[in-house]
């Protein structure tokens, strides 16, 4: 099964809110309004198998030398088999083009984000990230996702 990853256009947003809101059902993403997708549809990928969107991900500008990683999901039945990490490989691509040096994430997946050359960092070191999505984020006082970071050269 080979996936491939493209950048998302408007045709995906729906499938990127099913996909999105079944993580965030979870309590385990940030959900993303429909309006809020196709306003950010730019900075969306998605990897699709035999035409099928199977994954998405985003990249967030977050500084002149900072991008998060976020809203990574795969789809249930594809999970384990590299799309997630195929998606994180095409968006440290996107921050080489952009000339951005670190690319950070907030996750639950540590072992996921290790394997793709992240290591764990305070999540205090990012006061970007902070003020653009933590301060509407239920968890904001009891934040217990971890702050990953890979360097880039």
């Amino acid at each position: 099964m080979q996936a491939v990853c493209r950048s998302a256009t408007l045709e995906d947003v729906e499938i990127l809110y099913t996909l999105i809101q079944g993580y965030a059902e979870k309590g385990i993403m940030l959900p993303r309004s429909r309006h809020a997708l196709e306003r950010q549809i730019d900075t969306f990928v998605v990897a699709e198998v035999n035409n099928e969107v199977v994954g998405c991900g985003s990249l967030c500008k977050l500084g002149t030398d900072l991008v998060e990683i976020r809203s990574l999901g795969i789809s249930d039945g594809y999970k384990g088999l590299g799309i997630g990490s195929k998606l994180v490989d095409f968006l440290i691509e996107m921050a080489k083009e952009q000339q951005i040096l670190k690319v950070m994430a907030l996750t639950y997946e540590v072992t996921f984000f290790k394997k793709n050359g992240f290591a764990v960092v305070d999540k205090e070191i990012f006061p970007e990230k902070v003020w653009t999505d933590c301060v509407n984020c239920p968890k904001q006082e009891c934040c217990d996702e971890i702050a990953v970071l890979k360097m880039l050269n």
